[in-house]
């Protein structure tokens, strides 16, 4: 009983942090012609609603697939037209055909954000819950901790119900199929592994983890035998999953490779943007888009990530065993994290939800990942960073915490939902400075968290600074540079770049001075 009342305690913790994040701004808010993921949500349930779905991936007069086109698996696609259909109900105008482009509302957002909510609810907090739960040779207290920290992961609270999409779906069906193989319950597994993988093509990077231990299982029961039978079992599930996921465009081969042409698209290059992987990193130091062909790179992208991966999936189909499995999930994924074709900032979640299944294992290396994973998604959210810290006051205020004194938060960082908002923050705050060295960043004491309001200011003290020497002539040497900010949060008033300027300069002149 004891430990049911525990868990209630940290989802309900779990689920007033989410929405916490939700009542903040979301991706492209206000910001036309493209907007941002919020809208290309919402765009996709005005086509999955207005147009047959033969048309859903096609460029057509309706669907111009330069703006937002649909570019997920067909699961995807039926979310959205159930949550289209929803909002039909609601609100016409919401999921109109053209004029609803570009639509934004309080109740409009107030919708969408519950749809995420819902998504979540239904989908991962059960399959976290129960996983935890199933952990062997583990006290209650425990499995409510581990319950705790992965309900409160921000990586995925950030990217889900800030910046808004719906990963918990996938990522909540892909901990279902771990759970069903960790009870034997391969068929299941299976079922629900396909599901995920029609949700968002991104669940390849856990695919091969999936195959290898359930093919190990197979050579294990010995191919002449049981095996043999497990392995058409599981052969004809995966054929009907698929089968009945993609159906409707059976029927012609051209709309099924154009499916596959939308969410495989090889045009858009090696990597985008910033994102830390292998080639992003190499760019700085060689070209590669400039050296090598497209084609090339391709090829090139897909032999060493398969090169890497090798190893882990050798041994789990010679030894499978349920540890094994879940440490192969942390390796593929973050071996196609680090070396595959196209990827995104948000992928490091595809590494990070497999790392929160073995947290109980390697408590110390799983939370430090976490912790650096939350910083590798600051691309995602660096439209809506300026929310962040009115947020964070918000959750002060849920948790009875007071927001005008900055050691208050601090001592709140000890707690559940305090320690995943001091990462949000860090977050925030090493990003306007700069952005691609997020991932390496410690946490600044305090935040620059409306760096709009510098701009045009020409204050020195403004620039973030790595933690100083302790003692002597290298600690007074190291402030010449800078110190860290001490800056108004964004929604004060009697924010003044002129006289926070000198006040910055004082402080710093007073925290840098010598102290032994």
């Amino acid at each position: 009983m004891e430990k049911w009342s525990l868990m209630t305690i940290a989802v309900l913790l779990a689920l007033t942090v989410r929405w916490a994040v939700s009542l903040g701004s979301y991706s492209g808010a206000g910001k036309p012609r493209m907007y941002g993921d919020y809208e290309a949500q919402r765009h996709w349930q005005e086509i999955t609603y207005n147009l047959p779905i033969r048309q859903w991936y096609f460029n057509t007069s309706d669907n111009n697939l330069l703006y937002w086109g649909l570019d997920y698996p067909p699961l995807t696609a039926y979310h959205s037209f159930v949550c289209a259909y929803i909002a039909k109900l609601i609100n016409p105008d919401w999921v109109a055909l053209h004029t609803s482009r570009g639509y934004e509302s309080r109740p409009h957002k107030l919708f969408m954000r519950t749809t995420v909510f819902v998504a979540d609810l239904l989908v991962y907090i059960p399959a976290v819950i129960l996983y935890c739960f199933s952990l062997k040779e583990t006290s209650a207290k425990k499995k409510v901790s581990s319950a705790l920290c992965i309900l409160l992961y921000p990586g995925l609270i950030l990217i889900d119900h800030g910046h808004f999409q719906y990963n918990s779906v996938s990522l909540g069906l892909a901990l279902w199929a771990v759970l069903c193989l960790s009870h034997d319950w391969d068929l299941l597994g299976s079922v629900a592994f396909c599901l995920a993988l029609n949700y968002k093509q991104m669940e390849l990077y856990h695919s091969l983890p999936f195959f290898c231990y359930l093919l190990g299982k197979c050579f294990k029961k010995g191919l002449k035998g049981k095996g043999l039978v497990l392995l058409a079992k599981l052969a004809g599930t995966v054929l009907l999953s698929f089968a009945a996921c993609w159906l409707p465009f059976g029927t012609d081969v051209e709309q099924i490779m154009q499916v596959l042409r939308r969410l495989f698209p090889i045009d858009r290059g090696l990597f985008e943007d910033k994102v830390a992987n292998i080639w992003c990193s190499l760019s700085v130091l060689i070209k590669i888009k400039n050296v090598i062909s497209p084609r090339t790179q391709l090829k090139l992208s897909f032999a060493v990530t398969f090169l890497s991966l090798l190893p882990a999936c050798i041994k789990l189909t010679v030894q499978p065993s349920l540890r094994g499995f879940k440490f192969a999930l942390v390796s593929c994924a973050l071996s196609f994290f680090l070396f595959s074709f196209q990827v995104h900032e948000k992928s490091i979640l595809l590494v990070s939800v497999p790392v929160c299944l073995v947290i109980n294992e390697i408590p110390f290396m799983a939370t430090w990942f976490l912790l650096v994973s939350t910083f590798r998604i600051f691309p995602c959210r660096a439209p809506e960073q300026a929310e962040l810290h009115q947020t964070k006051e918000n959750m002060e205020g849920l948790l009875g915490e007071d927001g005008s004194d900055q050691s208050s938060w601090k001592r709140a960082q000890g707690r559940g939902a305090g320690g995943a908002w001091a990462v949000a923050e860090g977050v925030a705050a090493a990003g306007p400075a700069f952005p691609s060295s997020a991932p390496i960043l410690g946490f600044p004491g305090s935040a620059l968290a409306a760096p709009e309001r510098w701009q045009g200011h020409p204050c020195p003290w403004t620039r973030p600074l790595p933690a100083l020497p302790h003692t002597g002539t290298e600690r007074a040497q190291s402030c010449q540079v800078s110190f860290p900010l001490q800056v108004p949060p964004p929604s004060s008033p009697n924010f003044d770049c002129s006289k926070t300027c000198t006040d910055l300069k004082s402080q710093r002149e007073k925290k840098c001075s010598p102290v032994g």
